[in-house]
């Protein structure tokens, strides 16, 4: 079902309305985020949303992240569902959402399925992780993060997951516990394995300080150096448009409520 660009811009809009929430309580409580993939491409090469995505990117130091999953549920409005594991127990995955309340989607991976979970358009907030900067590291990080994306449950990036949710925490938790904290110099910052998409490995000088970047005509943070950031992450030319055939994205369908 082709989605109607009328309908995604609103719910872009939806989506920037959120993020401006989100941006908000970050600022209240002293925690750091930035905008991230897509999100973080969109800003560079459109100063706001990709024209084709629907959904929104962000990142967070995990220590950050933690809290957020602490405050989280009480300081959003009733606009926006706080999704996590605990608090939508059919949720399958392992990272935080905002879901709206104000308009839904079904994605690709959920069209003729059963879904028992929120499905309002979206927020994913990532949390991030420090490595040392060695070739061992990157190495188990590449390969564990391939047995993390080979047990998660289906998804558009991870087609073929057989959803193994306690070999996947084992999986996680071996990550976890080599996080390096945030102010040695020569470190590589990396996706959590709580976000199996992509296995991106970032200098942390070019990520921190983050700075501002202009987004839909408002200001949000992002990493020091988002061409570093974006080159690590896409393989390709991010600044050229794909060919239309390849320009992917999650909904099969988006309903804007009334």
């Amino acid at each position: 079902m082709a989605i109607d660009p009328k309908e995604l811009r609103q719910a872009q809009l939806i989506m920037l309305e959120m993020l401006v929430e989100f941006d908000a309580i970050c600022q209240k409580h002293n925690l750091q985020y930035w905008l991230d993939s897509g999100t973080l491409l969109g800003a560079v090469r459109h100063q706001g949303f990709i024209p084709w995505d629907d959904d929104i990117d962000l990142s967070m130091p995990v220590e950050d992240y933690n809290k957020f999953l602490e405050i989280g549920a009480s300081e959003l409005s009733k606009n926006i569902f706080f999704q996590t594991k605990e608090t939508d127990p059919n949720f399958k995955f392992d990272y935080m959402k905002l879901r709206s309340n104000k308009a839904s989607i079904v994605e690709f991976h959920e069209k003729d399925r059963e879904i028992a979970y929120h499905q309002g358009v979206f927020v994913d907030i990532f949390p991030m992780l420090t490595l040392p900067n060695t070739e061992f590291h990157k190495n188990y990080y590449n390969n564990v993060f391939k047995l993390i994306r080979d047990t998660s449950s289906i998804s558009l990036h991870t087609p073929d997951g057989t959803d193994s949710p306690q070999v996947r925490e084992k999986l996680v938790d071996s990550l976890d516990v080599q996080h390096q904290g945030w102010e040695k110099e020569d470190l590589k910052v990396i996706y959590s394995g709580k976000m199996p998409d992509v296995a991106a490995w970032f200098d942390i000088g070019e990520v921190f300080p983050l700075k501002k970047i202009v987004f839909e005509g408002l200001e949000f943070y992002a990493p020091k150096n988002p061409n570093h950031y974006l080159g690590e992450n896409y393989s390709f030319n991010f600044m050229e448009l794909p060919p239309e055939d390849k320009r992917t994205i999650h909904a099969h369908e988006i309903e804007i409520k009334k």
